[in-house]
């Protein structure tokens, strides 16, 4: 089996080498950017599996690039920041980062949030059968959501929070049951991430006019449901 690719974008030398010489004694593949400037063109080169990437960065920061990665690849994507406040976690899960870990952290910790994410990833990226609600269907391998000749491609979190209701129609989730799902026990995660994913998830949908699939239950969670 090939190696796992790890894209690591950080301009602190010591934490890179530091996270460099970590992983590759754990047989990860690390590969850095060529220059600060062309971040994204390393990226679409190396191809990887998975993407640590530093808020505060030369020319342009993490979230920007993160939105760039975004417009073509769902790989997972974990911020690394010595930034705590909420406000910088909330903007890193609207641009589609998958978590968040605070410099300085532990290695270990660091490592056992990647196998935990990778985990994840290749779990459902194995399933190749489509599954639909009404004339609304989720491409399972592809990420892809189909409505009337249109398709959108979902975020890892967008497709589990749709799979999730999908698999039960019409039935309410209160939002544990989708941040223990989709998250796991992660310290990260808080009430508003769900919300800011549900928002950004809602307005992709609206795109394609399907504004009114997912609902809210006041107080209690999200379920779908399309009048047809």
């Amino acid at each position: 089996m090939d190696p796992i690719k790890v894209y690591i974008v950080e301009d602190d030398d010591v934490i890179l080498k530091a996270l460099k010489k970590f992983l590759q004694n754990w047989s990860y593949e690390v590969h850095t950017p060529d220059d600060f400037s062309t971040v994204y063109e390393k990226f679409e080169k190396v191809n990887p599996d998975l993407v640590l990437l530093d808020v505060s960065l030369p020319f342009f920061n993490g979230y920007y690039w993160c939105e760039q990665i975004r417009k073509s690849s769902n790989v997972p994507i974990i911020f690394i920041s010595s930034a705590d406040e909420n406000l910088n976690k909330i903007m890193a899960m609207n641009m589609g980062a998958d978590d968040y870990i605070t410099k300085p952290f532990d290695l270990e910790l660091l490592l056992a949030k990647i196998k935990a994410i990778l985990r994840r990833t290749f779990e459902y990226s194995e399933s190749t059968n489509n599954i639909s609600y009404k004339d609304v269907i989720i491409d399972r391998d592809r990420m892809v959501l189909k409505f009337a000749n249109e398709e959108i491609s979902l975020s890892k979190n967008e497709y589990l929070i749709l799979e999730m209701m999908f698999e039960y129609p019409e039935k309410v989730f209160r939002r544990e049951e989708f941040m223990d799902k989709i998250w796991q026990t992660d310290e990260f995660i808080d009430d508003n991430t769900l919300t800011v994913n549900i928002m950004r998830l809602r307005k992709k949908l609206e795109d394609i006019g399907l504004k009114d699939l997912i609902k809210t239950k006041k107080k209690v969670g999200y379920y779908i449901e399309r009048d047809v």
